[in-house]
């Protein structure tokens, strides 16, 4: 498989960094993601861990950043604290950012290995949710 590759929003990064750096205390919260949406804006949050399970940093920002209306998002990123970096988007995290964003880019990489890719090549041959459940109306229109 060759990912394809484009370039990178250290503004981004630096974004997340700062939030990881900042807001993330104590095993709670050890996760920050930032995302640029469509409109310029970058929107920040953090995990919220719990033993039951609780939301990845990812998650999170997808309802933060539909709580200031940014609902296109076109590139996101996940850093962890104690300076441990980018840190890519869990299995989980990959669908659902494909379900909601399907041109959506994401950070991924090691410090001096950063890199673009798309949310399709991190899950290669998925299932997206929206293409197999229309509403009642859109299949009585086919």
């Amino acid at each position: 498989m060759t990912l394809q590759t484009h370039s990178v929003d250290h503004e981004l990064i630096e974004a997340a960094a700062h939030v990881a750096r900042t807001r993330c205390r104590g095993d709670n919260h050890t996760m920050a993601a930032a995302a640029r949406a469509r409109d310029g804006r970058i929107v920040t949050a953090v995990n919220a861990s719990h033993f039951t399970g609780g939301p990845c940093a990812e998650l999170v920002l997808i309802g933060t950043a539909a709580a200031q209306g940014a609902y296109e998002l076109d590139t996101i990123v996940a850093v962890g604290d104690r300076d441990r970096g980018v840190v890519p988007p869990c299995g989980r995290c990959r669908q659902v950012l494909l379900d909601y964003f399907p041109a959506l880019t994401v950070i991924v990489g090691d410090e001096d290995r950063v890199r673009t890719v798309r949310i399709t090549d991190l899950l290669p041959e998925s299932y997206v949710w929206a293409d197999h459940h229309r509403t009642p109306t859109q299949r009585n229109s086919v």
